[in-house]
């Protein structure tokens, strides 16, 4: 009858122990394994106390993640033992199946990887997280928390359908349709994710750096998973999807130093001294280093002839300023100085002319 109901009554899991057997050797087992899931309650505790006085993180996050699974673990498997000796009922013959507890065995392993990657993530991502200006990464970590707190108990779940024989098929297939629409109608949304994990790995730009993209120009205020915004010169918010900077040239002005080249181009009339006009810019240059903390005198200041124009000589003076946001400073206060000095040296700063002939008629 038991084999018919399919029991093994030809090889017991535990053989008979000193002439016991039936329902009182499962009572044994039983016992026996609830004391050591006692001693087990409380060798993960004083495991525990015995972390918390250790500078790694890492022997509490192992403790945390084995101790109150491995005690469940320990009860089940004295459970199945004990149902192994016992003489069962032919009707609830089923119990016994392996396969019932090989599914539930899959929770306390599934309870210790999660509960490992969870407070790992936790510790080790929030620490590294904090240490960076953009909240980027701050978003991965919460994403890998949201991973191992759902997405490893979803295939827990499926392998436990799996171990009871039940066809996960459907379930799969209905998943990957869903998972394949999400993922066409948030297109631009993964897109520019990723390009965020790009831009939090390849740094091409830090919070408060001065960049340009396209006709964009200015500072960095937030990198987030999907845009970075900027504030422009005239004090505009831009908003630049992130796929968009990882696909275009980027020009960053604060990198690798905030020391940046300004060029100033200088006109003056035909028939001024050229040698002169070079020496009264070197001068304006070296008094408005003086003057101003933020223009440098070295590198040194250089002054370019370049071309004779139309209507003017053109000259370039170029001067290296230790901040990059004040460019605008810069050409104003060198502007100035080069108006008031060159109205000194009597050296004329042209306009556009045009010579117009009139031709007499015969």
């Amino acid at each position: 009858m038991a084999e018919e109901a399919g029991l093994n009554t030809t090889q017991p899991v535990i053989p008979d122990i000193l002439g016991l057997h039936g329902n009182f050797l499962a009572l044994v087992v039983i016992i026996i394994g609830v004391l050591v899931a006692i001693v087990l309650f409380f060798l993960v505790g004083w495991l525990q106390k015995r972390a918390e006085k250790t500078d790694s993180k890492i022997d509490d996050i192992v403790i945390a993640a084995l101790g109150t699974p491995a005690v469940i673990a320990t009860f089940l498997v004295t459970l199945y033992l004990a149902l192994q000796v016992a003489d069962i009922p032919p009707a609830l013959a089923w119990i016994v199946d392996s396969k019932y507890f090989n599914a539930i065995y899959i929770i306390p392993g599934a309870w210790a990887l999660s509960s490992f990657a969870y407070n790992f993530i936790s510790t080790y991502g929030h620490r590294l997280a904090s240490a960076t200006a953009t909240d980027l990464d701050d978003r991965m970590v919460a994403l890998g928390l949201i991973v191992a707190k759902y997405v490893i108990w979803f295939v827990a779940f499926l392998l436990i359908l799996h171990t009871l024989e039940v066809d996960i098929t459907p379930l799969l297939a209905g998943a990957g349709i869903i998972t394949l629409a999400l993922a066409l109608a948030a297109q631009d949304i993964f897109s520019n994710f990723f390009g965020g994990a790009l831009i939090a790995i390849d740094k091409p730009f830090r919070l408060n750096d001065r960049i340009q993209i396209d006709q964009y120009y200015g500072d960095v205020i937030h990198v987030g998973p999907r845009s970075t915004r900027i504030r422009t010169l005239d004090n505009q918010i831009v908003t630049i999807p992130n796929s968009k900077l990882v696909n275009n040239y980027v020009v960053n002005y604060a990198m690798p130093e905030p020391r940046i080249k300004v060029r100033l181009p200088v006109s003056v009339a035909y028939g001024s001294d050229v040698k002169k006009v070079r020496e009264v810019l070197l001068n304006i240059a070296r008094d408005a280093a003086n003057e101003y903390s933020f223009i440098l005198t070295e590198p040194r200041p250089i002054v370019y002839f370049l071309e004779f124009g139309a209507s003017s000589l053109n000259f370039q003076l170029v001067v290296w300023i230790n901040d990059f946001s004040l460019t605008f400073e810069t050409k104003d206060a060198l502007n100035m100085m080069i108006a008031d000095r060159f109205a000194q040296e009597g050296i004329e700063i042209p306009f556009p002319q045009m010579d117009v002939h009139i031709k007499d008629k015969p």
